[in-house]
């Protein structure tokens, strides 16, 4: 990342990708893992995590796989995080995370008795699986029926199986449907992820830079923050993105702190942002250049080799 040695970092701060190193303990996410892992130890089939895009479901996902091993009882995890597949596909795939060899031409009954007998198996040596499934919303009806069919797996007394599906909105409002009834009443634990409040976002933030090694505890002015507050509507994925190119315009301009204008230029670059703003495309006609500028530098460093 071009910017790191100006602001004194280690490594990129607001990358997109979903880094456990850099969870941020806000009420939101410590209070869903707090319900997963009561949902999990209770034995609870089926759990629903409900978010927006980009309120972190996957970084939660990651993190609840990760501390399985320091959860009372012997857990064994499968991770689908794409589940746009059919019912046959939906079973070879967690057959291929719990290490199954199953042929190639196994029907969707074949696998659903393979994957009873292989439960049944953990069950015997005092293992529970717990199958997270992210981007839940794409799944077919069909699937999610799978899942249902495959969550009826269980002895006289526990679960054989526990599913946690992470998923946008979209997914609640199939569950209304008629047909998904059945499914729709085995989910006993539901959450829904809230947006960072003004105060959680700024310790996120601040969180994020400390991780990334930055020297200055308040690289963002209040008015910037203020103004993130609002551009992002407090989803952590947006929040990483203006806060991206706020730092990219503020080394445009040879700049230590993250200013107001920084932000502008951020948020007038960033359609959502813009629409949580209600300003129009060139609210701040000056916008562009700090983006602009900054992209030019790079260009330019990168064309003599000396990108910092």
């Amino acid at each position: 990342m071009i910017y790191l040695e100006h602001f004194g970092l280690q490594e990129a701060p607001f990358s997109l990708t979903p880094d456990t190193g850099y969870f941020c303990g806000t009420a939101g996410h410590l209070e869903a893992l707090e319900v997963l892992q009561v949902a999990l130890q209770s034995g609870e089939g089926f759990i629903k995590i409900i978010g927006e895009v980009g309120t972190g479901k996957t970084l939660l996902c990651r993190k609840l796989l990760g501390r399985l091993d320091a959860m009372e009882g012997d857990w064994v995890s499968a991770y689908l995080p794409n589940p746009l597949l059919g019912p046959v596909e939906i079973y070879r795939a967690i057959a291929d995370e719990l290490g199954l060899k199953v042929p190639s031409h196994a029907t969707a009954h074949t696998l659903l008795k393979d994957l009873s007998a292989h439960l049944v198996a953990l069950a015997a040596e005092g293992q529970r699986l717990v199958l997270c499934i992210d981007e839940a919303q794409v799944m077919s009806d069909k699937s999610l029926e799978a899942l249902r069919l495959l969550s009826n797996l269980e002895t006289e007394k526990t679960k054989l199986l526990h599913i946690v599906l992470f998923a946008q909105p979209e997914l609640d409002a199939r569950l209304s449907q008629p047909g998904l009834r059945q499914l729709r009443q085995r989910l006993a634990f539901n959450y829904h992820l809230p947006p960072l409040s003004a105060d959680a976002m700024a310790r996120y933030v601040e969180h994020r830079l400390q991780v990334a090694g930055c020297p200055e505890p308040d690289l963002f002015t209040p008015a910037a923050l203020k103004a993130l507050e609002r551009g992002s509507g407090g989803i952590p994925r947006m929040v990483n993105i203006l806060c991206h190119k706020a730092m990219m315009a503020a080394y445009g301009q040879g700049e230590q702190r993250i200013e107001l204008r920084h932000l502008k230029a951020a948020i007038s670059d960033t359609d959502d942002a813009r629409r949580n703003t209600a300003l129009p495309q060139k609210a701040w006609p000056w916008a562009g250049g700090l983006l602009a500028g900054a992209a030019a530098l790079v260009f330019y460093l990168a064309a003599r080799g000396g990108m910092p």
